[in-house]
């Protein structure tokens, strides 16, 4: 029986240490795609690539801050942490998704109930066209409606209202870009 414990231990931590499996491969594009994709951006979204793939501070100040300066444009802001192995997986899709919808909708990550360092070498590896902002105590989270299960997309219309929050992992572009196309407007 003893054996049987330990077996079980052993594949309980074996799970929990790699509930990501693999991890998927970065979709970054070159610096010269970026800088041709968004080539033209209106000033406001402009200034949003200009902070690409920087964590910002700040909290929920600062992100109101951000919010208003886009108001005019739809927000796109995706909840994830370095330790969720579904924001992880869907992480290249919003770098496809960041690139070619970029010129019209403004993209934000909330980096939350995270640890700083390891949210900067998460961008790192998967580096987007534009920045998240802290939210370790959850307020930005909460004050946006992003509920707790990670990640969570969220829809801010042009007047800065929460259209539709999307709890739960993107697992195919397609779906993204069918609520862009539905929510960002």
């Amino acid at each position: 029986m003893r054996g049987l414990g330990s077996t079980l231990a052993l594949a309980l931590v074996t799970a929990i240490a790699g509930c990501g499996g693999d991890e998927p491969p970065s979709a970054a594009p070159s610096q010269q795609r970026v800088e041709h994709a968004l080539a033209g951006s209106p000033p406001a979204l402009a200034a949003v690539h200009d902070q690409a793939n920087e964590l910002l501070g700040g909290g929920r100040t600062a992100f109101d801050a951000q919010l208003e300066k886009l108001q005019g444009h739809p927000v796109v802001v995706n909840k994830w942490a370095s330790w969720c192995a579904p924001c992880r997986a869907e992480f290249p899709i919003f770098q496809r998704v960041g690139l070619r919808y970029g010129k019209r909708v403004a993209f934000l990550g909330v980096n939350s109930e995270d640890v700083d360092a390891d949210a900067k070498k998460f961008l790192g590896r998967y580096p987007v066209t534009y920045p998240s902002y802290l939210d370790g105590d959850g307020k930005i989270a909460g004050s946006i409606n992003a509920g707790v299960a990670f990640p969570t997309t969220v829809f801010i219309d042009r007047k800065g209202k929460v259209v539709v929050s999307h709890p739960g992992q993107y697992r195919k572009q397609a779906d993204l870009v069918a609520d862009i196309r539905r929510y960002a407007r």
